[in-house]
């Protein structure tokens, strides 16, 4: 779409009051930051309208960007809002308090991004197909109690407490340790599954009375790390925009109470961060929000996503560069993990 660099001006700056305000912007605000007379401003007002990038609410009032206008600003017109460096040293230092545990760090940063915004945020765990594991350990928690964590080569750490019928031993862990990384090192979690186990028990013979516990703890980390799973954050600060109303608020809630469902919206969009306004997300309780998706890489390979929801006013160039360095930051300190577990 061809405007002239006045159109251009009127809607970036009506576009910037309203995601500041919420509240529809007068033709004299904007002749008054652009250095034009109003009636000028209330002409090009006008023909943005006439072309879909504004609208009008009611008669007597201001105007506000289209879902359309804001998708023209967004591409064409979206000012660079890097971060200052200030900023970068909280986030880095925020971040690095979870760097050692993958799950942690990435609802730090999905946190993160919930204050910042002030709207819902999430993020991904790194997907977990073609995940190895790399490791299996045991720490005894009590007199017949130990935790089994297995670690994979996505730098993800799951954890699970079993019970035995009888006591542990030094000697008991020992074995746990020996026959499980000879039988599961190396393979993929997805492998991990009930035939692998009843395979993996028919072979040990009568210690299966031993391992029988450990071997049902290590079904479940497995299942959990082969599972992407979807961490939210500040879905109550939703509730504090007035044009999104209470039915509006509800419908998205229920969306997100089923995790899946923007599991599946997150994982059609890879590359760099982008923004999808309104009708563009494709689903009838989204059509009155913004979703904003970054990707993360481990090791350069896509692993997971950033995201933020909330009104359409949402302040895109702040945002876009806070999603973007978050899933930076997050992808490094990711990879470190991961090749520390391959060490």
């Amino acid at each position: 779409m061809d405007l002239t660099q006045r159109q251009e001006r009127v809607l970036a700056c009506v576009v910037a009051g309203y995601s500041k305000t919420g509240e529809p912007v007068g033709s004299k605000a904007v002749s008054e930051e652009l250095g034009v007379s109003s009636a000028t401003v209330r002409n090009e007002m006008a023909g943005l309208i006439e072309l879909g990038l504004l609208e009008q609410p009611h008669t007597s009032a201001g105007r506000v960007p289209s879902q359309r206008g804001y998708r023209e600003y967004i591409d064409r017109l979206m000012p660079p809002k890097p971060l200052e460096e200030r900023e970068k040293r909280i986030f880095d230092s925020m971040l690095l308090g979870s760097a050692h545990d993958p799950e942690g760090l990435l609802l730090r940063a999905a946190q993160l991004l919930a204050g910042a915004s002030q709207c819902m945020a999430a993020a991904t765990t790194p997907n977990g197909a073609g995940t190895v594991i790399k490791a299996v350990q045991f720490v005894q928690t009590a007199r017949r109690r130990a935790m089994l964590l297995l670690l994979s080569s996505a730098g993800s750490m799951k954890t699970k407490v079993f019970r035995c019928d009888f006591d542990l031993t030094p000697e008991l862990t020992r074995l746990f340790f020996r026959v499980f990384n000879e039988r599961v090192t190396g393979k993929r979690a997805e492998d991990i599954t009930p035939a692998f186990a009843q395979s993996m028990a028919a072979s040990l013979g009568e210690m299966y009375v031993l391992l029988g516990p450990p071997l049902q703890a290590l079904l479940e980390t497995a299942r959990d790390t082969a599972e992407t799973q979807v961490l939210l954050s500040g879905q109550m600060n939703l509730l504090f925009y007035p044009e999104l109303e209470q039915r509006g608020v509800r419908r998205v809630l229920d969306f997100l109470e089923r995790r899946e469902n923007l599991l599946r919206l997150l994982e059609a969009r890879p590359g760099k961060a982008q923004v999808l306004i309104g009708r563009e997300i494709g689903r009838a309780e989204l059509e009155d929000v913004s979703l904003a998706v970054a990707r993360y890489q481990v090791d350069g390979q896509d692993a997971g996503s950033l995201c933020t929801l909330g009104p359409v006013r949402m302040d895109y160039p702040r945002l876009t560069a806070i999603l973007e360095y978050l899933a930076r930051q997050v992808g490094g300190l990711l990879t470190g993990l991961s090749r520390e577990g391959q060490e």
